[in-house]
């Protein structure tokens, strides 16, 4: 169908810079030169940037400038207050940056929430589609389209976080959207086909990082891969975060995090990888079942973590080395991340150049068995 299936036989290793590309410009802030970041990228061996292309805002107004809220305060993805952005000019710039270093781009978004909340105007599936095929319309009158990898219409759906507008008026509390329900999948379904009707030749996905125990009852035959999210802290049985108290929505939890996480993992690191692999292993699993390709961009460790007193990285890039052997034995991933942490800001892991080329290494001489996958996943048997 595409370079994503088609262009290798071997898997390319992918980092995630989510809206931090955009919104961490500031001097020490890790994206305030994007051509030397991509150049660390590539002396790392990445082939592959996942980012924000904050669509809601460039259909409102392509031109236009957003002041943004934070996402939050505690962790080191985009900026910790109000920070004024201009994605559609940005944009354009970034991919051609990236484009001219031999990178592609896998677009995504959080919906970033401005001071105005216009992601609040996706009053349904054919207005999310309208807003992306917006997008990509200046993407291709900048002569961009050949340099996108895939497009992933929304991330972590439908987390409430990035897709509040998918709850229905009136829940007391906002009630998270169910991908297998009747409106979830008209969400879906609706929202994908309608992008492709306008790039027919994008690979187009919404990644997941939730509800796992549904993915065989989910109709993803409207999907070109399967985008998950897969860490050991949240792939059960055992919830690491639960066994010591963690609470990532509060902003004093890192001192926790350092007291608490290296200890519980050495406590039992077999096990944790054993859940870690089972999680890898069920994933490889449905991508079979479904005859779609695997892209991972956000792994495999532990969720939250960044640069500070006792915030270890050792033990998180061990995990992530097993995690990526873990995908690698597989062969249904087309996409794989060395971990959620791969960029600037996170000078711990980022300065270990050695360990990304690696791990990076190990992913491209990894193999791949994907013949079967076709135009679009289709589910095997039927």
């Amino acid at each position: 169908m595409t370079e994503l299936v088609t262009g290798s036989k071997n898997a390319l290793a992918i980092a995630m810079w989510d809206f931090s590309w955009l919104e961490r410009r500031w001097p020490g802030g890790g994206y305030e030169d994007w051509g030397r970041a991509l150049d660390e990228l590539v002396e790392r061996g990445y082939d592959v940037v996942r980012i924000d292309a904050y669509p809601h805002l460039v259909a409102e107004d392509p031109g236009g400038s957003f002041t943004l809220v934070p996402a939050w305060v505690m962790h080191d993805w985009g900026a910790p207050f109000e920070v004024t952005v201009s994605p559609m000019p940005a944009l354009v710039d970034f991919i051609r940056l990236a484009d001219a270093r031999g990178l592609k781009v896998a677009l995504s978004t959080w919906f970033r929430r401005d001071v105005a909340d216009t992601r609040m105007k996706i009053t349904g599936p054919e207005v999310l589609a309208d807003i992306w095929v917006a997008t990509l319309d200046h993407i291709r009158d900048a002569g961009l389209l050949d340099a996108l990898w895939y497009v992933d219409l929304c991330n972590e759906w439908p987390q409430l976080m990035w897709a509040p507008f998918t709850s229905a008026d009136g829940d007391d509390p906002p009630a998270e959207m169910l991908r297998t329900s009747t409106e979830g999948q008209q969400w879906t379904n609706t929202a994908l086909d309608r992008v492709r009707r306008a790039y027919p030749h994008i690979p187009l996905c919404f990644s997941i990082s939730a509800q796992f125990d549904t993915v065989l009852a989910e109709d993803v035959s409207h999907y070109d891969l399967l985008e998950p999210h897969v860490w050991m802290v949240l792939a059960g049985p055992r919830n690491f975060y639960e066994e010591f108290g963690y609470d990532g929505s509060d902003p004093g939890q890192y001192e926790l995090l350092a007291a608490e996480a290296r200890r519980l993992y050495e406590s039992s690191a077999d096990e944790w990888r054993i859940q870690l692999s089972n999680m890898i292993t069920d994933m490889a699993d449905w991508s079979r079942w479904r005859n779609l390709p695997l892209v991972t961009t956000e792994s495999w460790a532990i969720v939250c973590w960044k640069d500070g007193p006792g915030l270890e990285w050792g033990w998180v890039k061990d995990l992530c080395e097993f995690g990526v052997d873990e995908a690698i034995k597989h062969e249904r991933w087309r996409g794989i991340a060395t971990s959620n942490f791969c960029g600037p800001q996170y000078v711990g892991m980022w300065e270990d150049v050695a360990w990304h080329v690696e791990l990076t290494t190990r992913i491209h001489d990894g193999a791949l068995s994907l013949s079967s996958v076709g135009e679009r996943g289709s589910v095997e048997g039927s």
